[in-house]
């Protein structure tokens, strides 16, 4: 197949576009930075230079593509739309990247019992309103085209791609390293769901290859709290004891997007859709395991 990926250069996109590329499809990946095209072209990926704002660009390449994978930004309405364009009653594959910080809460360290299914109603905090909307909007743009929103979780584990990191334990691992104290927000009780890469990406060649038209998936394979998580990563830093971090210090430090909703919320989500549906079976189990014995290498 010939394959556009957006993000190509990306965590998410740049090791979904790897693996295809490694089964011999023909990947073309939307690259931003000039800097960055070599790191891709070595991955076996045609770089396309550009921006998710080239809304003829993307609607020319998804034209001339078999399938589209977004992986740039769950958020950019634009994009998704100019990709859609090109699609537009063709019936190919549209893999759109969500995140499940969209069920997300503002607890800011403290605990919830909430776990949210494909059939769980989501009532989203003012800041997800869009994300939930762009999501219903491209599921329903099927049949026309095979829509599929996968939803991740907490991604981890190394790049399979170019050189790349996650959204959530990078900035983690990088305030204990310049502070030498690991710290979680409030009393750390917040729970993510969480997902290796690989197996992230396994998910993606199975929803390209038969995931029905205006599907969504949450995608997930076990959760950790925020305490457990750090304390984790201050082990393998080999740094002391971790800490409470008060909110508001987090915000200043983080923004509120990264604070708020990916590292002081909780987001529990199930995937058994995923497995039951597509055959999916994720080989990763906790992300508590990969901190202590890959994370640092």
């Amino acid at each position: 197949m010939k394959i556009f990926v957006t993000g190509a250069s990306g965590y998410i996109g740049g090791s979904v576009a790897a693996r295809l590329a490694s089964l011999g499809h023909v990947v073309r990946g939307l690259v931003r930075s000039a800097a960055k095209v070599e790191g891709v072209r070595a991955k076996g990926i045609d770089p396309v230079l550009g921006t998710l704002d080239d809304a003829a660009l993307l609607t020319a390449e998804a034209k001339a593509a078999d399938a589209v994978i977004n992986a740039a930004d769950s958020d950019h309405e634009g994009a998704a739309i100019a990709l859609l364009a090109g699609l537009a009653g063709s019936g190919k594959p549209f893999l759109h990247t969500s995140g499940t910080s969209l069920v997300g809460d503002e607890a800011m360290g403290e605990p919830s019992s909430a776990i949210f299914t494909e059939e769980t109603q989501v009532v989203p905090e003012p800041d997800k309103e869009h994300r939930v909307a762009l999501n219903k909007r491209i599921v329903e743009a099927a049949p026309g085209v095979r829509t599929v929103v996968l939803c991740n979780s907490l991604i981890y584990g190394h790049t399979l791609g170019p050189p790349a990191q996650s959204v959530q334990i990078p900035p983690l691992c990088a305030q204990a390293k310049e502070s030498g104290i690991p710290r979680y927000i409030g009393r750390g009780l917040n729970i993510w769901s969480n997902v290796h890469i690989a197996d992230m990406t396994e998910l993606y060649l199975l929803a390209l290859e038969k995931a029905p038209a205006g599907s969504f998936y949450y995608v997930e394979n076990g959760e950790a709290s925020f305490g457990d998580l750090v304390r984790a990563i201050g082990k393998a830093l080999g740094l002391g004891a971790a800490e409470s971090w008060p909110a508001d210090q987090a915000i200043a430090r983080w923004g509120r997007e990264l604070a708020v909703f990916a590292l002081g919320s909780n987001s529990r989500v199930r995937s058994e859709k995923a497995r039951r549906e597509l055959g999916w079976n994720p080989q990763h189990g906790s992300v508590i395991d990969w901190v202590t014995n890959d994370m640092v290498r």
